[in-house]
Parts: structure tokens; C-alpha cells; sequence
């Protein structure tokens, strides 16, 4: 007991305890295998091809490739019916589609995009097939291998994995090219694959057994029926349309209001609003995926909400006040900190909506749909700062994110319940 004078202590052994857990530590480095491969399909090919001289109406065609991570939910039942011979329904197809993985990136680097893009752009979109499957199987695998108390960091050392794969197979690719060649930094990028793979052999079996689907019908239709069975089934969806339709709301125009709206330069919003902000959202991340051990699903969700929605109005100060880098640090960093710690819960929920039996499609298919939200909003964005300014648009995005929050306390028996129905 803590006395009277003397400082409270914090507890971080059941931190400590889950981190060195197995089912998180595979999930870190699946969370990086799901990361590397979505440059090397897209910003980092299009860099290449730019460097080689390849047509800017040729390149500009590349950016189809990318239409698989937006569908992946149609072939999703497929890993949820079929299992292959080794490694079990999960981790076999995870081991799969790694092993394509480093066969397309190493063919990709031996490639000439001046003398081949046809041929190119085919094993570029494989790469981003291959790519969205192990995002599905990856998912799905998480969904059913973290335990209750380890959704919230486990959701967390995903993002954490994945953003360092961005990192690697983005800006130190671009880096590495300059010294190396394309071709060996895309052979080096299929090799750091084998992290992947090495977690896919050694990492845990999921503790309960579920039996997947009879047959490929079934594991259609099986995820939808499961789902529109549940009570509040239509109100949960709603749910994960609204719950960050706020933050991607004000995200939608964050770098054209701090460029235009107030004045930095480019120089300026890269080092601070992206690289400030990369490593916001990896802190904000870690320490909500920390806090959901205490705090519990909902509660989580509904702090996490908040902080979101709050920290939209740090960059209405900031465009009622103009030009300042202490206000545009204060901003970027608290919003950057709530959207992480917003993202761990949130994936966290999606992760104990799915049926054990139905993982790779229903979190494909919910991740799809909270995907709607942010797709849509940008549009309309543009027209709003037109029509009243940037710090009445700032303070608009605020209001959109309230509705998540009265609908999430509205659904607060449901997504308490939800905490150890799936644990």
C-alpha cells in the first residue's frame, strides 16, 4: 500500500510479462513480413522506374497494382476453408505466401523496367496479391493466437513491425539503392522476408481448437450468417465506419494545411509532421496496447476516442494562431500519440469480433469496411476548408468523431462483453 507522501509506484511486470510472451513476439515479426512488401509494389518501384527513365504515363499505370490490398476479402474464405500440409491452417498459409514473397521481390530485382515493364507490372501485381493474402492470413493468425490480455499489445507491436518495414523497404531502400543497385537492394529486401518465415515455423500454435468450414460455401457464407446472427450486428458495423472517421476526417488535409494553410515548407512537414509523427503513432501505439491491460477493451476504446477526437482541436488552435513550430510539434505529436493509441484499441475490437472459425474473412471484411470511411472522406474535406476555413473545418472533424463515441457507449454492454467472450 502506497502511503501518504510517498510516491506511487507502477507495476510493469505485467507488461514485461506479456512482451516476452511468444504469441506477441511472433506477431512483431509478422507485423514487419505484412509491412515490407507494400513499397517494394509501390513508392519504391515507382522511384526505380523513375530513376530508369520509364514513361511517366507507363508509371503512372503501376499505381493499379495496388487494387489487391482493396479486395482481399474476396479470396479470404479460401484461407479460412483450406489448410496446407505443414504448419496448420494459419501459419501454412502465412509460410506460402512468404515463400512467394522472396521468389517475386529476388525475380523482381533481377528485372530491367526499360526493357520489360509488361513483364514488370505482372510480377508486380502478384507481389501485391501475395502481399494482401499473407495481410489476411497475418490477420487472421493474430485474431486467433493473442489471448484477451494480449490483443491490445499484441495489436500494438503490429503496427510497430510494420512501420519499420515501411521504413526499411521505403527510405532505406531508396538509400540503399544509391550504394548498392536496385537489384541487390531488392534481393536484400527478399532475404530480410526470411524474419517472416522464421516466425511462421517457430511461432505457437493458436491454444484452442476450432474447426474451419466444410466446404468453401460455408466459409462464404458461414462468416455473414455468424455475424448477422449476433444481437446489435448492424449497430456494431456502424460502429467501425464511425469510430475514426474523425481522425481520418483531419487527416485527410493535414499536409496541405500545414504547408498552405499556415505557411512551413516542405522541408518542415516532413521532418516534423512525418518524421515526428511516425514515431507519435509507434509511442501512442505501445502505450495503448500497454494501458488496454489495465483499462480493459471499452474503456480503452472510449479514452483512446476522446483523445482523438481532442486532438483535432490542437490543429484548430494552431490554425487560429498561424505560423508556430512549438504549436505544429504540440499538434502533430498529440495527434500522431491519440491515433496510435486509437489504432491498438481498435484493432484490439475487430480482433474480438471475429469467429475463431471465420478470422481471415471477418477481419478482412470489417477491416474493409473501416476502410469506407476514410475513403470517402477526403473529397468532401476539400470543399469544407473552401467553404469555412481551416479552423472551422478543424473543429467540423471534431464533431464528426463524436457520433463513434455516443454509439460506442450506446453498444458499451456488447463490446464489454465482447472483452472475454473470445478470450
Amino acid at each position: 500500500m502506497t502511503t501518504i507522501g510517498e510516491p506511487a509506484r507502477v507495476n510493469f511486470a505485467p507488461y514485461l510479462q506479456l512482451l516476452r510472451s511468444p504469441r506477441v513476439a511472433a506477431v512483431l515479426f509478422l507485423g514487419f513480413a505484412s509491412g515490407l512488401p507494400l513499397a517494394l509494389s509501390a513508392g519504391t518501384l515507382q522511384a526505380w522506374m523513375t530513376v530508369a527513365g520509364v514513361d511517366i504515363k507507363t508509371i503512372g499505370l503501376f499505381s493499379l497494382v495496388g487494387l489487391p490490398y482493396t479486395v482481399k476479402f474476396l479470396w479470404a474464405p479460401v484461407m479460412d476453408r483450406y489448410a496446407p500440409a505443414f504448419l496448420g491452417r494459419r501459419r501454412g498459409w502465412v509460410a506460402v505466401t512468404q515463400l512467394v514473397l522472396v521468389g517475386v521481390i529476388a525475380v523482381m530485382g533481377a528485372m530491367d523496367p526499360t526493357r520489360s515493364p509488361l513483364a514488370l507490372a505482372g510480377l508486380a501485381m502478384l507481389l501485391a496479391f501475395a502481399s494482401a493474402s499473407q495481410d489476411v492470413v497475418v490477420d487472421a493468425y493474430r485474431t486467433d493466437v493473442l489471448t484477451e490480455k494480449e490483443r491490445g499489445l499484441g495489436a500494438a507491436v503490429s503496427v510497430l513491425g510494420y512501420r519499420i518495414a515501411l521504413l526499411i523497404s521505403g527510405a532505406l531502400a531508396l538509400v540503399l539503392s544509391d550504394q548498392i543497385g536496385w537489384r541487390n537492394t531488392y534481393w536484400l529486401m527478399a532475404g530480410l522476408m526470411g524474419i517472416g518465415l522464421l516466425a511462421a515455423i517457430f511461432g505457437p500454435e493458436p491454444d484452442e481448437q476450432v474447426r474451419p468450414p466444410r466446404t468453401l460455401a460455408e466459409a462464404v457464407v458461414g462468416p455473414l450468417k455468424e455475424f448477422f446472427g449476433r444481437p446489435e450486428a448492424v449497430v456494431t458495423l456502424l460502429l467501425i465506419v464511425l469510430y475514426k472517421l474523425g481522425d481520418a476526417f483531419a487527416g485527410s488535409l493535414t499536409t496541405a494545411f500545414l504547408i498552405r494553410g499556415v505557411g512551413f515548407t516542405p522541408t518542415d512537414v516532413g521532418a516534423i509532421n512525418k518524421g515526428l509523427g511516425l514515431i507519435a503513432t509507434i509511442v501512442g501505439a505501445l502505450f495503448g496496447g500497454g494501458l488496454m491491460v489495465r483499462l480493459g477493451l471499452y474503456r480503452s476504446l472510449l479514452l483512446f476516442g476522446v483523445l482523438q477526437a481532442v486532438s483535432n482541436l490542437s490543429f484548430m488552435v494552431l490554425a487560429w494562431a498561424g505560423k508556430s513550430y512549438a504549436l505544429m510539434v504540440v499538434a502533430v505529436a498529440f495527434e500522431n500519440i491519440a491515433g496510435g493509441m486509437g489504432t491498438a484499441a481498435f484493432v484490439a475490437l475487430l480482433m474480438a469480433l471475429c469467429d475463431h472459425r471465420f478470422s481471415a474473412t471477418q477481419f478482412a471484411l470489417l477491416s474493409a469496411l473501416a476502410a469506407v470511411g476514410r475513403v470517402f472522406v477526403g473529397p468532401p474535406s476539400g470543399f469544407l476548408v473552401d467553404a469555412v476555413g481551416w479552423v472551422c473545418f478543424f473543429f467540423c472533424t471534431f464533431l464528426v468523431a463524436l457520433p463513434g463515441l455516443l454509439l460506442l457507449w450506446w453498444l458499451r454492454r456488447r463490446v464489454s462483453a465482447l472483452e472475454h467472450a473470445r478470450a
